[in-house]
Order: structure tokens, then sequence, then C-alpha cells
């Protein structure tokens, strides 16, 4: 299909326009007149052609921009630590970030895993070393200064560097599709969340990784994705669509360079804790490890079903005993992700065209979700980026945003009622918001699935010939012994012939 003929390529034949592709954002537009005209267009034209300072690139980032000064505004009660009458949930702006700094010693100077354990992965430890002790240093010397405040705009501002990267990597990505990463730059679930932890470490350096990948950089691509898991563990998962593709598309050699220099980026990173300071370096494993079933999981709206369902007290039901038997839950959660995975890897190599990278990413980290016995209120933002990639369409995706603000002030309501000892809902409305989230994911998990079964569906690839995050995999044909496998495209119905006369 030629981009002069598909709805919402300007006539240059560059950029698409949602108010013309996208039938929701075309449905509202008729609120402020209409679908984007001539003169908006304009917008997207390169510097030299035309005047105008607002493109759509810088547009998109001074949107992201003005989210997380939103953000920090949201958080900005809890920014002096002062944590009276439960502030912190009654204005819903606690982080981890402002907590943490006195919980694991930074304010006293202590450098992480080696005078601390630390509940995460290295390289957060190493980040919040690297912040929290200067400003520790700085606080020693000038008692004056709120040391957690400054800690956390210290962290607000990085961490904000980092979503604004995010968005930048996103249009580079889609440098015909500018307005996708809108999705992330107005998503509510960053406004919300943004510094609750440290999840935009992970989310950048991931970011950047599959750029690199896209630019036909496997060993940088592995090095960047290697770190990004050193943060947080999930964008190790991404290895896995880039070898399932990579073996479809018989260019391996790429993807194991990728995952060997990934591999070797974790190691590297880890070694220094892992050898000098063990016991204190594997916290996180420990704390994964023993952990029961936690607010919000599939697990806990099991639970609370298990109350409902259950008429003998005596007798436990059934999500109630994983609960109490959690090496079998950790077990049981590792088969259903590990079964996700390669239900994945089949449809990966099955469909009609080979899916392209951000789809497989997408489908595979949220099904670590959905199957998880954590899934902590900032976790919304490792999907934002990849939801972008994988589905750009506005539609599906704002009413997975509206659960996860339902979710979000439930769960400060579950936390209040925690501190106060009185019930703010009713345990029925956090297992409603809880459903409603896991439900809007599920139902994007099926959307994915439709388009990689339906290509002709896929609105990036009526923007871009195949795959402009595949990096070698674009436009590669598909390994000959996969003929066998694969599904057939359905062969489009003959057109009637014009009548003559």
């Amino acid at each position: 299909m030629s981009t002069q003929s598909t709805p919402g390529i300007d006539e240059a034949g560059t950029t698409d326009h949602p108010s013309r592709s996208d039938g929701f954002v075309r449905g509202i537009s008729g609120a402020i007149g209409g679908p984007l005209g001539e003169h908006a267009t304009a917008l997207d034209r390169p510097a030299g052609q035309e005047r105008r300072f607002w493109t759509a690139v810088r547009i998109v980032l001074a949107l992201a921009c003005l989210t997380l000064a939103l953000h920090w505004v949201q958080k900005s009660p809890c920014q002096d630590g002062a944590w009276q009458n439960n502030v912190q949930y009654t204005r819903f702006c606690y982080t981890d970030v402002l907590a943490l700094y006195y919980a694991e010693g930074l304010n006293e100077g202590k450098v992480p895993y080696r005078d601390h354990p630390v509940e995460y992965p290295v390289l957060t430890g190493y980040f919040m070393g690297a912040l929290g002790l200067p400003v520790h240093a700085i606080g020693d010397g000038d008692p004056s200064i709120n040391q957690g405040q400054w800690f956390y705009n210290l962290n607000a501002l990085v961490l904000g560097a980092l979503a604004v990267a995010t968005v930048a990597v996103i249009l580079a990505l889609r440098r015909r599709r500018p307005w996708d990463a809108a999705l992330f730059a107005l998503a509510p679930a960053l406004v919300l969340t943004a510094t609750v932890n440290w999840d935009l470490l992970a989310i950048g350096l991931a970011a950047f990784g599959l750029l690199a990948w896209a630019r036909k950089r496997p060993a940088t691509a592995g090095v960047l994705l290697g770190l990004a898991g050193a943060a947080k563990l999930w964008p190790l998962f991404l290895l896995g669509p880039i070898l399932v593709l990579a073996l479809r598309a018989d260019r391996l050699r790429a993807a194991l360079v990728a995952t060997g220099t990934a591999i070797a980026a974790v190691v590297l990173v880890n070694l220094p804790a892992a050898r000098a300071y063990p016991d204190n370096w594997d916290r996180f494993f420990e704390l994964n490890t023993t952990r029961p079933i936690d607010w919000g999981t599939l697990w806990y709206i099991g639970r609370y079903l298990d109350g409902k369902v259950g008429n003998d007290p005596a007798r436990l039901g059934p999500f109630e005993w994983l609960n109490a038997n959690i090496p079998t839950l950790n077990t049981l959660s590792y088969v259903l992700f590990g079964l996700a995975c390669l239900g994945v890897a089949v449809l990966a190599l099955r469909a009609p065209r080979r899916p392209r990278l951000g789809q497989l990413a997408f489908l595979v980290v949220a099904a670590f979700l959905i199957f998880s016995k954590v899934w902590s209120q900032q976790f919304v933002l490792w999907l934002l980026p990849l939801v972008v990639l994988a589905r750009p369409k506005w539609g599906a995706f704002l009413a997975w945003q509206i659960a996860e603000v339902c979710y979000f002030v439930a769960f400060y309501g579950e936390l209040l009622g925690a501190a106060t000892s009185r019930p703010v809902f009713p345990e029925g409305v956090f297992v409603l918001a809880s459903t409603l989230r896991l439900t809007t994911v599920v139902v994007l998990c099926v959307f994915v699935v439709k388009e990689i079964l339906h290509p002709e569906r896929d609105a990036v690839r009526a923007t871009y010939p195949d795959d402009p995050d595949g990096g070698v995999l674009d436009g590669a044909p598909d390994a000959p012994w996969l003929d066998r496998w694969r599904i057939r495209e359905p062969k489009p119905e003959p057109q009637p012939e014009p009548a003559t006369t």
C-alpha cells in the first residue's frame, strides 16, 4: 500500500496524522472542527521549508516536559519529608525515592551494598548511591538544607530527563509517525507515577537499547539492554523476541551478539557487589523469593474471590493456599509466564507475516505483569513505551489509562485504610479497580495478537513497509525452512470488473 493512498499520510507521504488515520481520534476531532487541515500539517515540514518553530517533534517534547512538570507539582506536598497525618496518602504523593533515602541509610552516608542491603538490582542501587551520597556530604556541611528534598528533586531531574529522552527515542523510531510519541508524553500514568520509584532509569536505558538495535548496532543494543536489566529485570525479557524474530528471519548472528553482550553487561555490573558483599547483594533475590501475594495482582483478586466463594473458614481456598505456600506460588507464576512466552514464540513463527519487535516486546512484558505476584503502581511505566511501539491507537490506550487512574486512586485508599485501620473504600472497590487494570492490559494484548495475525490492520505497517524497529530484521525475508510453519495470508477477494456499456 503506498503512503499516498493511505488515510492519515500527508501529501509528501512522510507523516501520519491520527486525526485522519485513527478512528477514535478522527471521531473526537469533530468537537474541535474536524481532522487536521493543510495549515496545521505544515508543522511536519522540514525546518528549511517552513518558518514555524513548533514542529510536531518539538510539540511532543514540550508536552512531555509539561507532563513531568505536572507530576512534580503533584508530588510536591511530600517533598519536605514531613509526612504528618498521612499526607503522603491523602495527597497521593508518596514516593519510594524520598522514603528510601532514609530507609536505605543514604542520609547517614551508608554506601549501598557495602554498608546496607538494597532491595533493588545493582544498577538501581548504584544510582541511588551516586545521587544520595553527594547530597549527604553537602548536608553534613550545611545542616540547614533538607537532604531528603534535595535527593528527591535531584532524582526527579535525572529521571525526568530520562523520560524526555525516551520520548525522543520514540520520535527517532517513528519519524513518519511523530504523534505516536504523544501517547507516552501525555499518559496520565506518567503524571501519577513517574518518580514513585526508579523505573525510568531502566526504561530510558531499554529505549536506547531498542534504538541501537533499530540502527543495526546489536552489540551496543545488548550492552544497553543489559544495563537496563541490571537496573530492573524486565528489559532482559526483550532479548527473547529479538532471538525469535531473528530465528524466523535467519539473522541469528546479530541476535546472539546482542544477547551475549547483554549477559556480559549484567555480569560485569553485578560482579563487584556480588563478590564483595554477597549477602547484601542477594537481598533483591531473597525478597522476590519470599514475598507473598501483593496488592492488585491476579493472585490478589483470586484471594478475594476465595473469601466470597468458600464457606468453610477452616479450609483455605486455592489462592489463599498459594499465599501460604510461596515456593509453589513462585513456581506457578514462572510456569505461566514461561507458557505465555512459548505462546508468543509460536505466534511469532506462525504469523502470516513476521511480527514487529515492538509487538512481541509488549506481549512478553505484559504477560510477565499479568502472571506476576507483584504489580506495583509504577510498573505501568514499563508498558508505556512498548504499547506505543506495538499499537499506537488512542481508543484502547485511553481505556487502559483510565483503568490505571482508577487503580491509582483505589490503591491510595487502600494505603490510607491500612495506615489508619479505617477502610476508605470497601475491599471490593479495590478489587474491581485491580480487575479493570488487568482486563484492559489483557484486551490490549488481544488487539496486538489480532494485528499480528492480520497485519493489514497494523497502523505502523500502514506507514512503514516492514518494521522500523527491526534493525537487521527490517525487510529481511523469512528463512526457507519456515514455509511449512507459517499461516498463509488470505488471498484478497477479487474485485468485480467495472460494468461496460
